[in-house]
């Protein structure tokens, strides 16, 4: 049977401290990007900082030893935006110290965690009580003739998770915004430690409710990759389904918000009435609305592959209420303009999805890091100002492309529900093995990156959603914006809390 590999090879390479920022700032030179980086407690052998860098469908790790009792690596923080907050995540869960980090304040570590105490090492034991907390969180203040501050959160109407927004304000006009996340530390990423990798698919659906299959795929092909191993062409395809058929009933339920958000709530009916059809499909699909218990290592099996009518049907649905959305002036004026992230932005913050291409950026996984047997048109966005406007067209353009997608691969599936290549129990050769998986989630580039023990159980998994990417694009976007665009802005954004601490 034909086989295709879930990645391309990956070069792995063993540095000194002082030799990374020299081989860093080559790769980036190169087009790469910091794709991920990660502590690991090796135990005895001491501690490891592992970098992924990724560009023109390649991947290069940087493997930096480092010694337990003074862990440091210099920081790439000046190198790249992405990867000093990478840096203070590593150093708040394993005590890793990135040296001449010009922001050595904490991220993740929260504010009741006992100084000296990191969650992610080996032996850091039970998590503490909550205590006293230590030291107020460093807001940015801004000071001046009328302005005053807005605290918003952490506690959010509906099922978002907690973050706290502190608006610094004149007049209606916002001058710095400060986003505060990490407040539910989950330690998911800890919890895989020990599993095999069929028992890890269940976490990893639950990395993010709403992106329950962009993970699971990034699971089980850095699984896949750890072991060695391909995968058919047509479990390719079938994930291929569930990612874009994931991407539908959340495209469309922004889209419906967005209306929402400007006063046009008739339209949100319709788009939630909408996106209620597509949670039918999946659960036609795979026997659950959020599309889960279909992907695993090796392979997908769905229960039934979906109605193209019915897609159909609901593609000229959505079209109908973009159509009336852009033709609503209040609604097009409210969008228009509003919360620019310019393309310099975008690409100096390392942004990643729709909210990247909404700015000019062409950046998708689909492309950058394919694993259909088939090519994947690119997606023609006919609007990239970087503006509320911009991203609502985005995801109405991305609908279109993924109901194309779909039927072509369900053309090319003839029927065919399940694909699965049985993986083998552990690494080749007997030996550990690691390996990355790179999809594009409806929100942007998701990757995983495992490490397998040599009896085949997993040791270390890396989560990077996109929203850690994406989340520092938030405040940019919102200066000089009026504090009454807040919501409409951040729903054009929509970015995941528990995506984001993990």
């Amino acid at each position: 049977m034909t086989t295709i590999a879930s990645a391309p090879p990956t070069a792995a390479r063993v540095l000194g401290p002082d030799e990374l920022p020299v081989h860093a700032a080559e790769l980036l030179a190169d087009g790469f990007r910091v794709a991920l980086v990660a502590g690991h407690d090796d135990g005895d052998a001491g501690l490891r900082a592992v970098y992924v860098f990724t560009g023109g469908g390649r991947r290069v790790e940087l493997h930096v030893p480092l010694r337990r009792e003074a862990p440091e690596v210099p920081s790439l923080a000046g190198a790249s935006f992405a990867a000093g907050r990478f840096e203070r995540e590593m150093r708040d869960l394993f005590g890793i110290v990135p040296v001449d980090h010009p922001l050595p304040r904490r991220l993740v570590r929260h504010f009741h965690w006992p100084r000296g105490w990191y969650p992610m090492l080996a032996d850091a034991g039970a998590p503490p009580e909550f205590g006293d907390v230590d030291g107020p969180y460093p807001f940015r203040t801004v000071e001046g003739p009328g302005v005053y501050e807005i605290p918003v959160g952490p506690v959010h109407a509906g099922m978002i998770g907690p973050g706290h927004f502190r608006f610094s304000v004149v007049g209606e006009t916002i001058l710095n915004l400060k986003a505060r996340l990490w407040f539910t530390h989950r330690g998911v990423e800890k919890l895989f430690a020990g599993r095999r990798p069929d028992q890890g698919v269940e976490l990893a659906e639950r990395v993010s409710g709403d992106t329950s299959v962009g993970h699971t795929v990034a699971f089980c092909q850095a699984v896949e990759d750890a072991l060695g191993m391909a995968v058919p062409p047509n479990a390719a395809r079938l994930r291929g389904v569930l990612l874009e058929l994931e991407r539908l009933y959340n495209h469309v339920a922004d889209i419906g918000a967005l209306c929402n958000d400007v006063g046009h709530g008739v339209l949100n009916a319709h788009a939630q009435r909408i996106r209620e059809r597509l949670l039918r499909v999946n659960d036609a699909v795979t026997g659950h609305r959020l599309l889960r218990c279909a992907v695993h290592p090796g392979g997908a099996t769905l229960t039934a592959l979906p109605n193209l009518t019915w897609l159909t049907s609901i593609g000229a649905d959505i079209a109908e209420i973009v159509a009336l959305a852009l033709d609503n002036s209040v609604v097009t004026d409210r969008f228009t303009g509003t919360a620019v992230l310019t393309t310099a932005q975008a690409a100096d913050l390392g942004t990643l999805g729709y909210v990247a291409r909404a700015s000019g950026l062409a950046v998708d996984a689909r492309h950058d890091h394919p694993t259909l047997p088939d090519p994947v048109p690119r997606t023609h966005h006919t609007r990239t100002d970087g503006d509320v406007l911009s991203r609502f067209l985005a995801r109405a353009e991305e609908i279109t492309a993924s109901i194309t997608l779909i039927t072509t691969l369900v053309a090319a599936l003839n029927g065919q529900t399940s694909a699965t290549t049985p993986p083998p129990d552990r690494p080749p050769g007997g030996e550990a093995g690691s390996g990355v998986g790179i999809v594009e989630g409806w929100r942007g580039t998701i990757t995983h990156r495992v490490e397998l023990a040599a009896d085949g159980t997993l040791t270390r998994v890396k989560i990077v959603d996109p929203s850690f990417f994406n989340w520092p694009a938030l405040p940019v976007a919102l200066a000089d914006t009026i504090v009454p665009d807040f919501p409409l802005t951040n729903k054009s954004f929509n970015l995941s809390y528990p995506g984001n601490d993990l």
